[in-house]
C-alpha cells in the first residue's frame, strides 16, 4: 500500500528501503529492516526513537492447527512526523502478516500516529485470537489424553509449553513498547508525535495486549491440569500394572509351596500312599487353593 502518510512494503531489498523511508538510517535499523525472517538472533519487538524518526518490531505468533506449529509474522516499522513506512517480511513457512484489516480501519486523512495505532490494535486483536486457538489447542488434547498414546501426550504437552513460552517473549516486550506511547515516553527530539487523544486510544491496545498476557497465564494452567491428569494417569496404569503382578505372584505362592513341600520326599506322609493322593489331593488342593484366591481378589476387585 502506497500513500501520502503509509508506505506499505513486502519483503523490500535495500534501494526499496530507502527510497521509501526519505530520511537516514541507522546502520542498525536498516540491517533490522533487511534482516531475512526467522533469523538466528530473532528481534524482540521493540518501539524506540532514533533522533527524527520512531523505529519498531512486532512479532505476531499465528497457530496453524492443522500442523499443530506456531509460526511468527514480523512487522518493522518507520514513523515520523509526516509518514510511515512498514516493511512486512514473509516467514519461510508461512504467509506475512496482513494489514488489509489496517487499511480498512485507517481514514484518508489520519495522522502517521493513528496509522500506528491501527496497526498496534490489529495485532493486539491477533493476540487475543491467538490464546483462542491456544485453548482449543489445549481443549484438543485434554479430550484425547486417555486415547492417545503416552509418548504422543508427552510431545504434544511439550510442543505447547516450548510454544507459550515463546509467544510470551514477544507478547510481554510488545505489551510494554505500547505502554511506553501511554506513558508519553517516546518522542522525536522532544517533539510529541503521539498527540493525547492518540496515547488515549493506544490505552485500549494495550489493555488488548495485557487481557492476552492474562489469557496466556490461564492457557498455561490449563495445560498444567492436563499434564497433572496425564501423569496421575500414568502412575494409575502403573499402579494397575503392580496389582496384577502381584495378584498372579500371589496366586502362584500357594501351589509353590505344596509342589515344594511333597517335592521333600519324605517317606512318611500318608498322602504318598494313597490311591488317589496324587491327583485326588494335590492337584485337588492345588486347584481349590488357586480358585479361593482368585476368588478372594475378584471380591476386593483387585483383578
Amino acid at each position: 500500500m502506497d500513500g501520502s502518510v503509509w508506505t506499505d512494503l513486502l519483503d523490500p531489498d535495500e534501494e526499496a528501503i530507502r527510497g521509501a523511508g526519505r530520511q537516514k538510517l541507522h546502520p542498525r535499523a536498516l540491517a533490522q529492516l533487511l534482516a531475512p525472517p526467522e533469523h538466528d538472533d530473532e528481534p524482540r519487538p521493540t518501539l524506540v526513537g532514533h533522533g527524527d524518526y520512531i523505529f519498531g518490531v512486532f512479532l505476531v505468533a499465528v497457530v496453524e492447527p492443522d500442523e499443530d506449529r506456531v509460526f511468527y509474522q514480523e512487522v518493522d516499522l518507520i514513523l515520523t512526523e509526516e509518514r510511515v513506512l512498514t516493511v512486512r517480511k514473509t516467514p519461510e513457512h508461512g504467509a506475512a502478516f496482513e494489514t488489509s484489516r489496517v487499511r480498512e480501519a485507517c481514514r484518508a486523512d489520519e495522522s502517521p500516529g493513528m496509522v500506528v495505532y491501527h496497526l498496534v490494535d490489529d495485532i493486539a486483536e491477533r493476540y487475543l485470537d491467538l490464546i483462542d486457538a491456544l485453548n482449543d489447542e489445549i481443549e484438543e488434547l485434554e479430550d484425547e489424553v486417555d486415547a492417545w498414546p503416552s509418548a504422543r501426550v508427552r510431545e504434544r504437552i511439550s510442543e505447547l509449553r516450548h510454544d507459550m513460552l515463546h509467544i510470551r517473549r514477544t507478547l510481554a516486550p510488545t505489551r510494554d513498547a505500547v505502554r511506553a506511547i501511554v506513558d508519553n515516553r517516546i518522542d522525536l527530539n522532544g517533539r510529541e508525535v503521539f498527540p493525547h487523544e492518540v496515547e488515549l486510544q493506544f490505552g485500549a491496545a494495550y489493555d488488548k495486549l495485557q487481557r492476552a498476557n492474562e489469557g496466556l497465564e490461564f492457557s498455561r494452567d490449563l495445560l498444567q491440569g492436563v499434564r497433572d491428569y496425564h501423569q496421575a494417569k500414568v502412575a494409575n496404569d502403573q499402579n494397575e500394572v503392580m496389582k496384577r503382578l502381584t495378584v498372579i505372584a500371589s496366586v502362584l505362592l500357594v501351589p509353590t509351596f505344596i509342589v515344594g513341600l511333597y517335592g521333600q520326599n519324605f517317606d512318611h506322609m500318608p498322602e504318598l500312599h494313597w490311591h488317589y493322593g496324587y491327583l485326588g489331593w494335590s492337584w485337588g488342593l492345588i486347584v481349590v487353593t488357586t480358585i479361593a484366591q482368585l476368588a478372594f481378589y475378584r471380591w476386593r476387585r483387585w483383578i
